[in-house]
């Protein structure tokens, strides 16, 4: 056996000792030079961007940034992805409308169970040749999902509601037009689908970047009704504003129309099975496979501002991530006076155990009750989804109703949508306001999207993303040239 000395043991054990004071010292995270005193990084700490929030919007923006080589961390306050435009089961539809109060078992007995439901709370028709569809495709979230066409797209007229003829074929069969219009009609049409904007031999002597969409009804000699259908139900036109504007933009819409419907044949318009959820899941997913931090059940208790009015950071309980670039609904910048109400949305979720009347018992659609026909200034939505698109239990419908309210009685806005869905078994009435943000973002590195507005559609949704994207990055979102180097999930 060894014989050590007294002294040397003594000195070992010191060094010992002093080796494990050295390592409780140690601190248990990363030390940043930004990190206010007493709080902890959030995550890694420092990112290109932070998004607060997983509505579609930012989760488009997330998935895009990702994809573009920036280090991106999401948070979400809540539990589930979506946020406003969450897909809900029959109990937490219930809960959300009942303050928090859960269905009773003779609810289930008459609607199904809640494997069976996928409610989408903003539910909103997917253009099959629009903007969105170019970023699913281009960004391949298209192979997380799932997409079934709707059965038909429909205008309200005087009281009753018809196809909206986007063929020469419907165009002829619809009773929507005269003989004569319907004549009208079709030139209209054949002119449109052989424009190009790139072939000035196609123009037929118009230019349509002067030229205002009244004065192409004109030429064409379309009637007030004919025009009211094309802009609102065919170029989604939210009011008539564009009559007087260069028609160029509204006969690129038509055209989008058209070709939406020729991809399909039925209507210009698809939706996700199993409803909207799986949207900010899909470009979610492709943000983490690019490097992204997600984080829900995280909520943001400030967004930390410098001497210089410019978002740094955000903090939740105490721990802190530093940012450049701050993105989010409207929800997380309103304590800071950076938004403002700019009207109010009307919405009613029905449930029905039948097809709407009147419309050849199709199991999905939408309905555009346009705005002049009951004197209002703004259009009213409808959109019916059923267990076709997974989204209920068999045998039962789903319609949602919704407008921007214009008076103080926000329901009985909605009576003439209501009253075409037949008898409803329930429904939910909400009334959400309309935010805006009050600047571009540049100046204070907060980027702010707008509310969902009342439109059925996401063109609307899919230009403000676009817009955000190209005030962030400065670059042009170019959807017919980008980035298709997304990888698989195993990396190839």
């Amino acid at each position: 056996m060894a014989d050590f000395k007294t002294d040397e043991v003594a000195a070992a054990t010191d060094a010992v000792a002093d080796v494990k004071l050295e390592e409780k010292n140690e601190p248990e995270f990363p030390q940043f030079p930004w990190l206010p005193p007493g709080k902890k990084p959030l995550a890694d700490g420092e990112y290109d961007c932070i998004v607060m929030g997983t509505g579609l919007k930012e989760c488009v923006l997330s998935g895009l940034l990702a994809t573009a080589g920036k280090k991106v961390l999401h948070v979400d306050r809540n539990s589930y992805y979506g946020a406003d435009s969450a897909s809900l089961n029959l109990s937490n539809l219930f809960a959300k409308f009942n303050n928090g109060k859960q269905p009773e078992q003779r609810i289930f007995d008459v609607l199904g169970q809640n494997r069976d439901y996928n409610v989408d709370l903003i539910p909103k028709c997917i253009m099959a040749c629009g903007k969105l569809v170019k970023m699913l495709i281009h960004t391949k979230v298209t192979r997380y999902l799932e997409f079934r066409s709707l059965d038909a797209s429909y205008v309200y007229r005087n009281g009753k509601i018809y196809k909206v003829p986007a063929t020469k074929m419907e165009v002829v069969s619809n009773g929507l037009l005269g003989l004569f219009e319907k004549r009208r009609m079709i030139n209209f049409l054949m002119y449109l689908q052989s424009y190009d904007e790139t072939k000035p031999e196609t123009h037929k002597g118009r230019d349509l970047t002067r030229m205002t969409m009244r004065q192409l009804y004109d030429e064409y000699g379309l009637e007030k009704g004919t025009r009211e259908f094309v802009g609102h139900a065919m170029a989604l036109q939210l009011n008539d504003d564009y009559m007087d504007q260069p028609a160029l933009s509204t006969v690129k819409a038509i055209i989008t129309y058209c070709y939406s419907v020729d991809r399909y044949g039925k209507s210009p318009y698809v939706y996700p099975m199993y409803g909207l959820g799986g949207l900010p899941e899909g470009f979610s997913r492709l943000c983490a496979i690019h490097g992204g931090t997600f984080m829900l059940n995280r909520s943001v208790d400030e967004v930390l501002f410098d001497e210089s009015g410019k978002a740094w950071g955000i903090r939740g309980d105490d721990e802190v991530a530093k940012g450049k670039i701050f993105i989010g609904d409207p929800s997380y910048f309103q304590p800071y006076s950076k938004t403002r109400e700019i009207g109010k949305v009307v919405r009613s979720i029905c449930f029905l155990n039948h097809p709407i009347p009147n419309t050849n018992d199709v199991d999905s659609l939408q309905i555009i009750i346009p705005s002049t026909q009951l004197n209002r200034k703004n259009d009213i939505y409808v959109v019916l989804i059923s267990n076709s698109h997974q989204v209920t239990a068999a045998g039962k419908y789903v319609a949602i109703c919704s407008t921007v309210v214009e008076t103080d009685q926000p329901m009985r806005e909605l009576a003439p949508a209501l009253g075409l869905l037949g008898t409803i078994m329930t429904r939910f009435d909400d009334v959400v306001p309309l935010y805006e943000p009050l600047s571009d973002g540049r100046a204070d590195n907060c980027y702010i999207s707008k509310s969902f507005d009342a439109t059925s559609h996401f063109e609307t949704t899919s230009l403000d993303v676009i817009d955000m994207y190209e005030r962030i990055t400065g670059e042009k979102l170019d959807l017919d040239k980008m980035a298709d180097s997304a990888p698989d999930e195993d990396g190839y």
